[in-house]
């Protein structure tokens, strides 16, 4: 990396400490350079001295935050910090389930060297399987689709995007976008920023040769449940904030399609979770319907003067 910029690590925090523990030292210490922003969005009293405790014998930075901000208003806080603070130029988003190594966080330097590129690496889950290597956002309809996809339907209207879990920004591409849009709270973020970069002309690229390892869910997920399993949060936050993303950024027309497909991908949504879930079906069941119902409140609401209340 060009000794002219400086990097920071900014992790969002909530209920994870352990998680931080495991990932994020193996992290900081494969990338000695990088600052270190961990951001924890307030949970208990117990985990709050944890994260604090780590933070302290790691030498990281600690932002804490009074509540809970969601991802968003947590990466915003962080980075506020690694570029106000730090003297950061460049910011790595890591979630507290993934990790990164040396030669990875090298070949996403040299893919943003330019300063307006928004890099992302490859992402595997724990058992080796691919969990991202590129995604878009199908305009007809709101579906979504990876890279094959694109070679079944060349000529769909599509919008790419780069995951969260592990994305480099410039400086200077933070500050052309204002960073994330937090009333999204959980889910979407990446999407909305993804294509907010794109339109503002920057750069969006998977780099193929870097990797970053991710237990997906490990954040939402309590030891008694299964590997697939995911939480009312996740399946609400999920099917609602495709709406919100709708009513933010997309035309009247596409926007209404999207509302129309809106319980066809809320099932998509719940399938991740398995089907044997559906055993007893009321909780992923009333995530869904919350929202579809929320979501279509915030598209009815961006047709009026003032846009959609978030």
């Amino acid at each position: 990396m060009d000794a002219a910029r400086a990097l920071a690590i900014v992790v969002v925090n909530y209920a994870s400490a352990g998680l931080l523990a495991e990932n994020l030292v193996a992290t900081a210490d494969a990338v000695p350079d990088a600052r270190i922003v961990v951001v924890d969005n307030r949970s208990s009293a117990e985990e709050r001295a944890l994260v604090e405790s780590l933070c302290t014998a790691q030498g990281w930075h600690l932002v804490a935050m009074h509540d809970n901000a969601g991802f968003g208003g947590g990466v915003n806080a962080g980075a506020a910090a690694a570029f106000d603070e730090l003297g950061a130029t460049d910011i790595l988003l890591l979630n507290p389930d993934a990790r990164i190594d040396a030669r990875s966080v090298a070949l996403l330097a040299d893919a943003t060297a330019d300063g307006m590129t928004v890099a992302s690496p490859r992402v595997e889950d724990v058992a080796g399987r691919t969990w991202f290597a590129g995604m878009d956002v199908y305009l007809d309809d709101g579906s979504m689709g990876g890279p094959r996809r694109r070679d079944r339907e060349p000529d769909a209207r599509r919008l790419p995007w780069l995951s969260g879990a592990c994305l480099w920004i410039p400086k200077d591409v933070w500050a052309l976008v204002g960073g994330f849009h937090d009333a999204y709270f959980l889910y979407w973020e990446d999407v909305d920023i993804s294509v907010r970069a794109a339109r503002a002309g920057a750069r969006l690229r998977v780099v193929d040769d870097a990797l970053a390892v991710h237990d997906e869910g490990a954040t939402h997920r309590s030891d008694a449940q299964r590997p697939e399993a995911k939480s009312e949060l996740y399946y609400y936050y999920n099917i609602r904030n495709r709406l919100l993303f709708a009513a933010l950024l997309l035309d009247p027309a596409d926007a209404r399609a999207w509302s129309r497909s809106a319980w066809r991908n809320a099932w998509q949504v719940l399938l991740r979770g398995g089907r044997r879930q559906f055993v007893r079906p009321l909780a992923p069941l009333r995530a869904a319907w919350r929202g579809v119902r929320d979501g279509r409140r915030l598209l009815a609401q961006a047709g009026s003067p003032t846009g959609p209340a978030v």
